[in-house]
């Protein structure tokens, strides 16, 4: 009868040690898995998501919105007053902020989104605008905004044709150009009404 017990106390000692070595490996294996998750992976959880987030710029701007497209390496914003549709490249972030449930859930959500988005950089997401003839601010990080339209994106920076924003991109309407470079921009602000196609 004693040993019956001993025999019951042992196995139970050892479920337990097995039980407390299994949670110890899942909790080290699920902290190799976060060590590898990258801000953009967590940004394409938020577009599922559907949440509002405070995007924090390097410049100090606060920007507020939804995520709506994740590219290589920029993500899309849209204002909860539809006031138009921001880019901002991830060099510009400064810190996401997020409900407590969001944060969690991007970092559960997680995972690299469509091929065909992790290859469109933020040059490709500018050519399309170029195409488009879209009229833009350009926010940069000297906290300076340029209006007018994108002529020509590069490899590494952008040509601006500055008008008025309310003014179309024609010779007599155009009062300067500028060269960009894409690590000086904060965000490009897309006009009210036009969204990414």
């Amino acid at each position: 009868m004693r040993w019956d017990r001993f025999f019951e106390d042992l196995e139970d000692q050892l479920d337990s040690e097995w039980e407390a070595e299994r949670a110890a490996l899942d909790t080290e294996a699920e902290r190799l898995r976060l060590s590898r998750v990258a801000l953009r992976e967590r940004l394409v959880a938020f577009v599922r998501e559907r949440r509002e987030i405070g995007a924090h710029l390097q410049d100090g701007t606060m920007l507020t919105g939804r995520v709506s497209q994740v590219g290589a390496d920029w993500c899309a914003l849209v204002a909860p007053d539809a006031s138009g549709a921001v880019i901002v490249p991830l060099w510009a972030l400064a810190g996401i902020a997020a409900a407590p449930d969001a944060l969690l859930a991007s970092i559960r959500g997680a995972d690299p989104g469509p091929a065909v988005a992790q290859r469109m950089g933020f040059g490709f997401v500018l050519r399309d605008l170029v195409r488009r003839r879209v009229s833009v601010s350009v926010q940069l990080a000297t906290a300076q905004t340029l209006v007018g339209t994108i002529d020509q994106a590069g490899a590494d920076h952008l040509d601006l044709a500055l008008h008025d924003p309310d003014a179309p991109r024609r010779a007599d309407n155009v009062h300067g150009y500028r060269i960009v470079p894409f690590a000086a921009v904060q965000a490009v602000r897309l006009a009210a009404g036009v969204d990414l196609a």
